[in-house]
């Protein structure tokens, strides 16, 4: 009678770890078919505007029956908040990734990807939404972290190094492919295409960043936000596109890869992957969300590898390691500075009962600054990062 509870109870904690390696295989399948598609000759200007198209088709009937109720009123300061965040995402950060994957590759496109917890973490803490501490340990593991993630998208830029060739790679694919030709794989195409990427981060760290302050309005209405967001940056994007493209055959789309690409990327990436890492994050916090972001950029790699025969460089594979470095140090600081919060929090208690004896009311401004953490993130911070937490949390508004 044990053995099915030991099951059932094994299965039900896994449920996180399958979420998330699913949609690793989800995000890296997104990589190659537009990597397919950018490559066949579709321009990336349209590929956002259609991908964000279908997001919106998705995921506004969720927000219109879960949400439609006490629906927040869109001031003219809101309007604003939500036509800058569609423009840092669906307009600044996807545009320069996809032209940067046209340049480069998936699994650099990926690996320079992971550089975003240490740009979000330099961002907070130049508008002052996050203060150093450098006593502390948890704070020099960040800043620590931040070098290193640096210093690996410097040397993945700046150095490409002879191919590194994989087992199988010199069997199962025919010389020419997708992912290599003369003008794409070279150095100046690599260099345009790693300063895309670098921008890329840069917008959507600032969104992530951005968003903390319009979560303070649709805190209870996430989908409605998403929703408006992809919808403006899908009209923005449409802009964007009469600007730079002036052929109407741009705009053709048939069922074949390009619109498998779109739809792909606009259902399983904006849609469906907001559901289920929301539910992640929810049970396990964010860092363990994003930790599983390398897993990503070594499915692309072998994937890659066997569907666009894609060439990796030394450059790239030591870069990549300092990356992930960086990266796990950037979430190893979150974490403590989690467990210290939650920490602090149980001892709040225990200060209100004494100022209370003490007749002094200074703790009721603290118990504000909790509840509005917790709204904002459900795992307890401090007010030196409350903001950045509620950033991490929403990672997944508008995913790539």
């Amino acid at each position: 009678m044990e053995k099915p509870g030991c099951c059932s109870g094994f299965l039900e904690a896994s449920k996180p770890y399958f979420a998330m390696i699913s949609l690793q295989f989800g995000y890296a399948g997104m990589n190659i078919l537009s990597k397919v598609s950018l490559n066949g000759g579709m321009s990336h200007y349209v590929l956002v505007v259609y991908r964000h198209a279908f997001a919106t088709a998705v995921i506004a009937p969720f927000a219109f029956i879960f949400e439609r109720k006490a629906q927040p009123r869109i001031t003219f300061p809101v309007f604003v908040q939500i036509f800058v965040l569609a423009l840092l995402g669906p307009v600044i950060d996807q545009n320069f990734y996809y032209a940067g994957l046209k340049y480069t590759s998936p699994t650099f496109s990926c690996a320079i990807s992971n550089m975003l917890p240490a740009m979000t973490f330099v961002m907070a803490v130049i508008f002052r939404m996050e203060k150093l501490s450098l006593k502390r340990v948890r704070c020099q593991a960040k800043i620590v972290g931040t070098a290193v993630t640096v210093a690996g998208a410097m040397l993945m830029t700046l150095y490409k190094g002879p191919i590194v060739e994989m087992v199988w790679s010199k069997h199962i694919h025919p010389p020419k492919s997708y992912a290599t030709n003369s003008s794409a794989n070279s150095d100046k195409d690599w260099f345009k295409g790693s300063i895309f990427l670098i921008i890329a981060t840069l917008a959507w760290s600032g969104l992530f960043v951005l968003q903390t302050h319009a979560l303070k309005t649709y805190k209870n209405h996430q989908l409605s936000l998403t929703s408006l967001v992809c919808f403006v940056g899908t009209l923005q994007a449409i802009a964007v596109t009469f600007v730079m493209e002036h052929k109407t055959s741009v705009w053709k789309i048939g069922f074949d890869m390009n619109l498998l690409a779109a739809a792909y990327a606009g259902i399983v990436t904006s849609s469906i992957s907001y559901y289920v890492q929301g539910l992640v994050i929810k049970k396990k916090g964010p860092v363990f969300a994003t930790a599983f972001s390398p897993l990503m950029m070594i499915i692309v790699a072998i994937l890659g590898s066997f569907i666009l025969a894609e060439k990796i460089f030394l450059g790239g594979v030591l870069g990549s390691i300092l990356i992930v470095m960086g990266l796990y140090s950037v979430l190893w600081g979150k974490h403590k500075e989690s467990v210290e919060n939650k920490a602090h929090e149980e001892e709040i208690p225990d200060a209100i009962k004494v100022a209370q004896v003490s007749g002094k009311l200074a703790s009721v401004p603290i118990i504000g600054d909790i509840e509005a953490n917790e709204i904002q993130m459900g795992k307890g911070s401090s007010d030196d990062h409350q903001e950045l937490a509620a950033t991490n949390k929403d990672l997944v508004l508008c995913c790539r």
